[in-house]
This record gives C-alpha cells, sequence and structure tokens, in this order.
C-alpha cells in the first residue's frame, strides 16, 4: 500500500535486463459532476463541502480531520448515486452527515441551505431535531 491506500507500490523485475523498477497502481475514478440550479454542469468538487462544513461549525468541537472526514463520506454516498448529482442531493446528504456530527453545525448550515427567513425557521428545525425525524426538504 502506498499514499495512503489510495495506491498500491509493486516492485517488478526487468526479463530481459533484469532491471529493477517500481510501479504505482491507483485506481481511475469515474468523474463525478453536480449540475447547478442553473442547469450549469461542473465537476464535483470536495473542498467546497469542507469549507462549508468548517463555516458551519466554527467554534465548535469539530476539528478539520472530521470536517474532511464527513466530505469524503459525502462524497462516496454521492458517487452511489450516478456519475451526475444535483446540489440538492449533495446539501441534503451534508445535512444528514451534519446532524450525527454536530447539531448546532446542522443548524447553522441549514440556515443557510435552506435560506431561513426569521427565528421560525429555527424552531421549526430545532422541533424536528429533537424528534429524530429526517430533515425536511425545502
Amino acid at each position: 500500500m502506498a499514499e495512503e491506500g489510495s495506491a498500491v507500490r509493486r516492485r517488478r523485475l526487468c526479463l530481459a535486463c533484469q532491471h529493477r523498477f517500481t510501479t504505482y497502481e491507483r485506481i481511475d475514478e469515474i468523474p463525478l459532476y453536480v449540475i447547478k440550479r442553473s442547469g450549469h454542469r461542473e465537476a464535483f468538487d470536495r473542498s467546497k463541502i469542507v469549507a462549508g462544513v468548517r463555516a458551519s461549525a466554527k467554534g465548535r468541537p469539530v476539528g478539520d480531520h472530521r470536517a474532511e472526514a464527513l466530505a469524503v463520506e459525502v462524497e462516496d454516498t454521492l458517487r452511489l448515486q450516478g456519475p451526475e448529482v444535483t446540489t440538492e442531493q449533495i446539501g441534503l446528504t451534508v445535512l444528514d452527515e451534519l446532524r450525527r456530527l454536530d447539531e448546532v453545525a446542522y443548524l447553522r448550515f441549514a440556515s443557510v441551505y435552506k435560506d431561513f427567513a426569521d427565528v421560525n425557521d429555527f424552531q421549526r428545525e430545532v422541533t424536528e431535531l429533537r424528534k429524530g425525524t429526517a430533515p425536511k426538504q425545502h
């Protein structure tokens, strides 16, 4: 194993000259694309999720490592849905993961993602959190 498990390192031998050399085998992933609300299509960028999670978890006991791990989990979940995902699918998946990680960070992210207009929106979301039900789509 090499590169933190993302590659396999192999030592080889040239049968012609007996020279030893190293090769690395890596998975060639199928690209994941995001369909924006405008219909524009762009490559998935995990760093955007990390930035959003860090912003929503600012001042909370959620370290950078956990934000990175959450982003990887979100990407893995999205890849199972196909080569193209919508921004809504991304947002709901992030909310689902944040809900398990930190409820305050969840509420902060939800307030931006769901475009809360007033304190009633926060109260409704807190009520849903206390019930333990899945987050409502907006």
